[in-house]
């Protein structure tokens, strides 16, 4: 009888984001093996030496079905009697990750425990593991493939980061790996090719436990780990360099016997804030530094360290230059010009003047028009004054102030959206790489719910929905939403957030609320204007829809463009 995890019941319903990187899902073997040899050096757990494997990797290839659904396409590691691969989730038509080992392997126990926790964790800032199975003398873990993301193995390949993009990785990650470590998880291989990038900024974390656990690494202080390890790639973040002397994930080490150095002094020009805050999550190996505070020894510990550093500003944006002034060809006249000596400059001649009785009636004519209109506007004025005056509503200079000349009120002004993140409450995610294709000003593209079974209003979860930051404190008044599904019920709300991550909608003051929508389209007003940066859309009943290309017939939604205005 085949075991099957619990931990994707979301996912069996439907709903299929497609994931976000090109990236293959594990370091080459040779990469592997090296880092494992130099695990020491580099500040990451030893594979436990009485637990390496003497089974082979089962004998797969490209094309083989697992429990009918998921085809594998390409095999990206084969190391340690286990190997991870590219598949196609044919039921949900989506691109996944896919670890096998045989259902002997010393390690099948401790994966399978590895991955049904981290699915139960249900945080969107991983890399969701979607299935565990053991079936047919095999064992394999499903996770999401993210082919739109960029490993951090890439992005340093070009260069360290900007300081507002690392203060973003060490700000994300130590985060993450704290509330992770909260609910007892930890992740113990936390290496540049385990952090993905998406194209919205939101970095996410892949292989939490999983990867420890098929290669065997264990530790008795996993929080102080997993702290140094965030250390080092903020370290690596900002000199492209790995601080330790051995060269690794295509970096090259510091050099030999010179110790470990902060990293404003390898490289000129580094954020001094985050040199220091690196060198406090590495303090822990033996890192030495001469303004070093407390060390930090627990993500926890790190995320409070990061968030009393002051706000790093984004860079601002190129602007190009603009194009060279061109004369007019009044101004290439000879106008305001010394003639050249010996050149008498040519005296415009006067307009004639009006000559004869038609002239002097012409003259009269626009003297009186002139006059004419002096009184109208005189009585006009005179007029609105009286009538402003006598006035007893308090609201109507007000009101005549809000209009503009043509007497219509003014327009509501658009406001930007600089950033989104996917709200979780409770249970699992539902498509958190997708959330910046509801303002990529593409209404093709959409982000979208999972299929449930039971509506219009949602039971399963209090509701679901994504966070936007405006960039800085706005009057909102009003949101224009698109939706992908039409129908008779789809309930909406905007609160006003104090972060992207609030947690919940309690607590929160609602800007205003819709429900019953009849079409594609919906408009939330808010009876008066709220002042905030960040504002949460939030869905608590959603319209039956059929089955499409990504998920079965149920109760669903999907948001293809959102635009504030205040």
């Amino acid at each position: 009888m085949a075991e099957r995890s619990t931990a994707a019941v979301d996912v069996a319903a439907g709903g299929g984001n497609e994931p976000l990187t090109t990236q293959a899902d594990q370091i080459t073997a040779d990469e592997a093996e090296r880092s494992e040899h130099t695990a020491a050096d580099e500040g990451t757990p030893k594979t436990d030496a009485a637990t390496q494997p003497q089974v082979r990797t089962p004998e797969l290839h490209s094309g083989h079905k697992l429990a009918r659904r998921y085809r594998l396409e390409e095999c990206v590691t084969r190391l340690d009697g286990f190997s991870s691969w590219r598949a196609v989730d044919e039921k949900l038509r989506r691109a996944v990750g896919v670890h096998l080992l045989p259902a002997d392997h010393p390690r099948a126990r401790s994966v399978l425990s590895a991955a049904r926790s981290s699915a139960l964790l249900g945080d969107p800032r991983f890399v969701q593991v979607l299935d565990a199975v053991e079936e047919n003398d095999l064992v394999y873990v499903v996770h999401e493939w993210l082919p739109d993301a960029t490993e951090l193995t890439s992005l340093l390949a070009t260069g360290p980061l900007e300081p507002h993009d690392a203060y973003q990785l060490v700000s994300q990650l130590s985060q993450a790996m704290a509330a992770a470590h909260r609910e007892g998880l930890a992740h113990l291989r936390l290496t540049p090719s385990a952090v993905l990038r998406s194209s919205t900024g939101q970095y996410r974390i892949r292989g939490l436990a999983v990867n420890a656990a098929l290669r065997g690494i264990k530790s008795d202080t996993p929080g102080r780990d997993d702290t140094e390890a965030i250390g080092a790639l903020l370290y690596a973040s900002l000199t492209q360099r790995w601080p330790y002397e051995v060269d690794a994930y295509g970096l090259s080490g510091l050099p030999k016997g010179a110790g470990q150095i902060a990293p404003d002094q390898v490289r000129a020009g580094v954020h001094r804030g985050l040199s220091e805050l690196a060198m406090r999550a590495l303090v822990n190996n033996g890192a030495t530094a001469s303004r070093l505070e407390q060390p930090c020894t627990t993500p926890e510990e790190l995320a409070k360290a990061v968030a009393e550093l002051p706000r790093i500003k984004p860079p601002e944006p190129a602007f190009t230059a603009a194009p060279e002034y061109q004369r007019t060809t009044y101004q290439q006249g000879s106008y305001g010009r010394t003639p050249p000596p010996g050149v008498t400059q040519p005296v415009p001649a006067p307009p004639p003047p009006l000559e004869g009785r038609t002239g002097k009636a012409l003259k009269w004519g626009v003297s009186a028009l002139l006059i004419a209109a002096l009184g109208l506007g005189s009585w006009q004025l005179a007029d609105a004054l009286m009538e402003r005056g006598g006035s007893g509503d308090p609201g109507t200079s007000q009101q005549q102030s809000e209009e503009n000349g043509d007497g219509k009120q003014k327009a509501p002004k658009p406001l930007s959206i600089k950033d989104a993140r996917e709200l979780v409450v409770s249970g699992g995610a539902q498509a958190p790489g997708e959330v910046g294709k509801t303002y990529d000003g593409d209404e093709s593209s959409y982000w979208r719910t999972k299929s449930f079974i039971d509506g219009p209003e949602m039971k399963i979860k209090p509701g679901v929905g994504i966070v936007y930051d405006l960039g800085s404190e706005q009057e909102v008044s009003a949101a224009s939403i698109k939706l992908h599904f039409a129908g008779n019920y789809t309930a909406i709300s905007l609160y006003a957030a104090d972060s992207l991550s609030p947690g919940s909608v309690d607590g929160l003051q609602q800007i205003g609320s819709k429900t019953k929508t009849q079409s594609v389209s919906a408009k939330v007003e808010a009876k008066k204007p709220v002042k905030t940066r960040y504002v949460v859309l939030w869905l608590t009943a959603l319209p039956h829809a059929p089955q499409d290309g990504f998920s079965s017939a149920g109760y669903k939604q999907g948001i293809t463009d959102v635009k504030f205005s205040g």
